[in-house]
């Protein structure tokens, strides 16, 4: 089995090691294409505008000055030649990636991009609540993600859908199982502009999360973490909202 490797934290990130050594579980032939830099919250946004800068880190190992999109369009379309990835695995993400993260989130656009190349696509993602990024306990990722790899691959991965994976922010030995989830919704407003001033008193702006207390919808990955439990939830590429479009199909019947 061919895999390619990406995420949306870097060539260097240590989540992009650990996902490689889960990789290595499933088979040999593993290529790693990642950004160059930190590319966090650019969404499923593609370099139009400016040149893809490739640089060779070792062998099977590659940096694109670009966004995670990028990278798996130069690893399938480029990189790999007529032997495209047999499964395409994007992280693992230094923080989670649920609710409304999924919209911004490089690691799930990566996935997405490797699900509209007909390639099966699963993004994971490790949480670390107040524990703060310098002490993530990737022993959880590492851990369980080669079974839930192996059991999303059993069961299968339908055309057009993509699988988001979210570790909880705790050590192996307490995970308490694994949930099949919904994504969630906070109840809280998500971003808030920070105002502040450089060395000449010229205002500059910070975009900053807003993270109030809420309540998880029942059967939510956001649900499935606070429960220490692994979340799988599989989101679709088709994003029509099938209830809306038969109600707006009947209000159009007679125009």
């Amino acid at each position: 089995m061919r895999i390619l490797v990406t995420n949306d934290d870097g060539i260097h990130a240590p989540g992009l090691k650990a996902l490689e050594t889960i990789a290595r579980r499933f088979s040999d032939d593993v290529f790693v294409v990642a950004p160059e830099i930190d590319q966090s919250g650019v969404s499923h946004s593609l370099s139009l505008n400016n040149p893809l800068r490739l640089r060779e880190i070792s062998p099977r190992h590659f940096a694109v000055h670009g966004t995670p999109t990028d990278c798996v369009i130069m690893g399938v379309r480029r990189l790999l030649g007529d032997t495209a990835p047999d499964l395409i695995l994007s992280g693992v993400n230094s923080g989670q990636n649920v609710a409304e993260d999924v919209v911004y989130s490089g690691t799930i656009a990566a996935a997405m991009e490797g699900a509209l190349l007909g390639v099966k696509s699963i993004a994971l993602s490790q949480a670390y609540g107040g524990a703060g990024r310098e002490r993530i306990n990737w022993d959880c990722a590492t851990t369980f993600g080669p079974q839930v790899i192996e059991r999303i691959l059993a069961a299968g991965i339908p055309e057009g859908v993509l699988v988001n994976v979210n570790f909880p922010s705790c050590h192996a030995a307490d995970v308490a199982g694994f949930a099949i989830t919904r994504q969630g919704r906070r109840d809280s407003e998500l971003m808030r502009v920070e105002e502040r001033h450089d060395g000449r008193a010229i205002p500059y702006y910070w975009l900053m999360f807003n993270r109030g207390r809420f309540e998880p919808g029942a059967g939510t990955d956001i649900e499935a973490l606070a429960a220490k439990k692994v979340s799988i939830t599989p989101l679709r590429l088709d994003l029509t909202d099938e209830a809306t479009q038969a109600r707006y199909a009947a209000a159009f019947a007679s125009a």
